[in-house]
């Protein structure tokens, strides 16, 4: 009674908290509710009654406020304080992170007429072919808008009506709504070949012929979610472009260039940018997208996560490879500060996306012999272990050290190949978002590791602050990175951070 009373006498900014707390951390009040449910369902708050809360048209019983205060990872009495929140912790609107731009100055140096002749010089001069610029052009999109494209996000559920799973059965009827008939082979023609530019070390899954026939390969019968992909790539093709999938080749097998999705569109290299493969890299992203939303849509695909705390095997559930599963959450998760990358031995980048403007280690426009091994994506592609890997790094950006947490898997691709997916976070705006101080944890984080070779376990007041991050995002390999070693990790060999640096005693990349 006493509690009830001090609820009805304290409320005045309650719902204001309530209604602050959830969209700094870019929940929806479904996503709230859903929390709250997993907390206690007796005790939880309906979307309709959590909504009055928020208008200040009830208030919660103690109960109910015990339980919205454990997802925030607050104490009951912050809520009844009658103090208002601090606005300083409050995230400023308009701010996206990702990746940093320059200031084109002398403005005249970058028309357009300017770029058109100097880009090809450009190209010409560092060898990356004009596949690879249209696909730096591409990410550098999908980065700036920290992959949201809801055009293609409804465009998806319209075909799949935010079924999931979507069985074979369903993508196999799907196609067949569109028109579309089905060709296996068990090798593609030569021609097609050429025209992806595969060797002997690739295999052609599937390709599109005008003007209505898809042809798949007979070994994604033993590949069924392999096979869903690539249908769903190739439904998106038909609906957003019409059917025209002339360059819509898929590969599997490890990549030359550079990929935005976890296939090769490989066509031959080439310095020349040519008007024609600038668009169809684009249509080959829109379809790529376009399936991830068709096989994980958005909602559906958002609270899975959430009752599995971001877990990679959720995979497993939904019927799609893990490297589907890790790009999804990068789209769908309510924490805009992501990165994913999907590296081959020894040093090569296949796939890279950058929403939280993790600088590149070394790049992704060639491979690169000895990279920095300290990186979780390259320590695993030589590990024994097919298990996940979670880790909280500490890298300098702009001359200032961050945190990161990533997760990452050691997969074989549909030739055999091994290769490591791995998908993190930067965790410096939620911990800015909760009211902590990301610069100084990550310089004395920073700073513990150089004391101890370049790695060590987290002091115990920073694995608490980070703790309570993680329980807020609901990401459980977060609590996992927090046990295991921090690690210090470069971007170049000239600024590794480590005392003796790597590259003097030979122990890490060049």
């Amino acid at each position: 009674m006493k509690n009830n009373t001090s609820l009805m006498r304290k409320s005045h900014f309650l719902g204001t908290k309530i209604r602050n707390l959830r969209k700094r951390n870019n929940l929806t009040m479904e996503d709230l509710s859903a929390r709250c449910i997993r907390v206690d369902a007796d005790s939880a708050p309906s979307v309709s009654y959590l909504s009055m809360i928020e208008r200040g048209k009830r208030v919660p019983s103690a109960g109910m406020l015990a339980v919205i205060a454990a997802v925030f990872q607050k104490e009951v009495d912050w809520f009844l304080d009658d103090a208002p929140e601090q606005q300083a912790i409050t995230p400023v609107k308009g701010s996206r992170g990702g990746i940093s731009g320059m200031a084109l100055e002398p403005s005249f140096l970058f028309s357009n007429e300017i770029l058109q002749i100097a880009i090809p010089e450009m190209l010409s001069q560092t060898g990356i072919s004009g596949r690879q610029f249209a696909h730096l052009l591409i990410r550098a999109h999908q980065e700036h808008h920290q992959n949201h494209f809801p055009d293609l996000e409804r465009a998806a559920e319209e075909v799949g009506l935010k079924r999931m799973p979507l069985s074979l059965d369903d993508l196999l009827e799907i196609v067949a709504k569109l028109g579309l008939t089905v060709k296996w082979f068990t090798r593609a023609p030569k021609q097609i070949r050429l025209e992806a530019g595969a060797s002997d070390q690739h295999i052609i899954t599937s390709y599109f012929e005008m003007p209505n026939k898809l042809c798949l390969n007979k070994l994604l019968n033993n590949h069924t979610n392999r096979l869903k992909y690539d249908l769903a790539v190739h439904i998106g093709h038909c609906v957003l472009h019409n059917k025209d999938g002339l360059k819509s080749i898929m590969v599997a097998g490890r990549s030359h260039g550079t990929s935005l999705s976890e296939d090769s569109f490989s066509a031959p290299q080439s310095s020349t940018v040519d008007a024609q493969d600038i668009l169809h890299a684009w249509r080959d992203f829109e379809s790529s997208f376009f399936a991830g939303a068709l096989l994980c849509p958005k909602v559906p695909f958002r609270q899975l996560l959430d009752r599995h705390g971001y877990e990679i095997d959720v995979a497993k559930r939904v019927g799609v490879s893990a490297s589907v599963a890790m790009r999804r959450m990068t789209a769908v998760s309510p924490y805009s500060h992501w990165h994913y990358f999907d590296a081959y031995s020894p040093g090569k980048l296949k796939a890279v996306y950058r929403g939280n403007g993790i600088p590149l280690p070394w790049g992704n426009m060639r491979q690169v012999e000895d990279p920095c091994q300290h990186w979780a994506v390259f320590r695993m592609i030589n590990a024994t272990s097919t298990g996940s890997s979670a880790q909280i790094s500490i890298l300098d950006v702009a001359q200032e050290p961050k945190i990161y947490c990533c997760e990452s898997i050691r997969v074989n691709d549909l030739a055999g190949t091994p290769h490591v997916l791995c998908a993190g976070i930067d965790l410096n705006p939620a911990i800015e978002a909760q009211g902590g101080d990301a610069q100084a944890i990550a310089h004395e984080l920073k700073q513990v590791c150089v004391d101890n070779g370049g790695s060590a376990h987290l002091p115990t007041s920073i694995k608490t602050d980070i703790k309570r991050v993680a329980r807020i995002l609901n990401i459980n390999w977060i609590e996992r990175g927090i046990d295991n070693e921090a690690r210090l990790i470069c971007s170049r060999g000239s600024t590794c951070p480590r005392k003796p640096s790597c590259y003097a005693s030979g122990t890490c990349g060049g």
